[in-house]
């Protein structure tokens, strides 16, 4: 079996969950995900089964749109509901005129610190064991970029957000710069991804509904690489080129535009390339 499927995570379980449950359904074992998202999270969970696993990096470095909610006036240890309240402010509003201007302070390209509860690793173990130790480490500031940030909803001390975030971006910690903005603490209460690129949650698949349609041998809810990738087609024409293509050399192409596209030979789909001056490069290969 190869292909993606889009699910629905439901809040409670980790995605390594989502892939076990999987494996279980559907009786096959290379399958991985692109993006985590936290247990508390829920939302868009792309899985690439079989050769697709070979394209969960490009899919992993497309821009991600959330939907989070966050409460003024605590912070915790996770900077989310499941943490440990550590601080307590008096300050549990704002109002929206405020909001907007501070949520302009992170907007395009900043640097954050990512959290110590994270998987991210330092030499050799993962941060959020170090952190349920009580060890804290320093931590580099990363470049992220928010494309988009936005008030969705303001309710006593309930703020809701909209973002469109690059790779790498955390949202309990955006959701805590953000609150020590506002002279408080912000905590991060729900998160929903909404998409990845553009693969939106409306084309997702919850555990239950895959599990039904998979014991009636209906497998719609699996998507080809093709379809994920909303790129333009370009197709190599003879066997010189693909061999080059394959071994990584760059073809001459004529009157294509700089961009990403899906190669194919031969009606088969081979891999993805970009365009750049009129010289086509592989970067991923099926």
């Amino acid at each position: 079996m190869t292909g993606i499927i889009v699910v629905n995570k439901p809040s409670g379980i980790t995605s390594f969950d989502v892939i076990r449950n999987l494996r279980k359904i559907l009786k096959e074992k290379k399958m991985g995900h692109t993006g985590t998202l936290d247990p508390m999270a829920t939302g868009v969970l792309i899985i690439c089964i079989g050769k697709a696993t070979r394209l969960a990096q490009s899919i992993e470095n497309q821009y991600k749109k959330y939907v989070a909610e966050f409460q003024l006036g605590y912070q915790t240890d996770t900077y989310d509901k499941m943490g440990k309240i550590i601080n307590i402010s008096d300050i549990k509003s704002a109002p929206k005129e405020e909001l907007e201007k501070v949520l302009k302070k992170f907007s395009g390209k900043i640097k954050q610190i990512p959290p110590m509860y994270s998987a991210l690793k330092k030499d050799g173990k993962k941060l959020y064991e170090l952190a349920r130790q009580g060890i804290e480490i320093e931590r580099e500031a990363r470049e992220i970029n928010i494309k988009s940030i936005e008030v969705v909803d303001i309710r006593e001390n309930t703020i809701k957000i909209k973002c469109d975030v690059s790779k790498g971006t955390y949202i309990r910690t955006l959701v805590n710069d953000i609150g020590l903005s506002l002279g408080s603490y912000g905590t991060l209460t729900s998160l929903e991804r909404i998409s990845v690129g553009d693969i939106t949650i409306n084309n997702s698949y919850t555990l239950d509904e895959i599990e039904a349609f998979s014991s009636g041998n209906n497998y719609e809810f699996l998507k080809s690489v093709e379809e994920i990738f909303q790129y333009e087609r370009y197709d190599i024409l003879n066997d010189k080129d693909f061999l080059l293509f394959k071994n990584g050399n760059t073809l001459v192409t004529t009157n294509k535009e700089n961009n990403l596209y899906k190669i194919y030979f031969k009606n088969e789909f081979v891999g993805l390339g970009s365009i750049e001056n009129n010289r086509l490069k592989g970067y991923k290969y099926f």
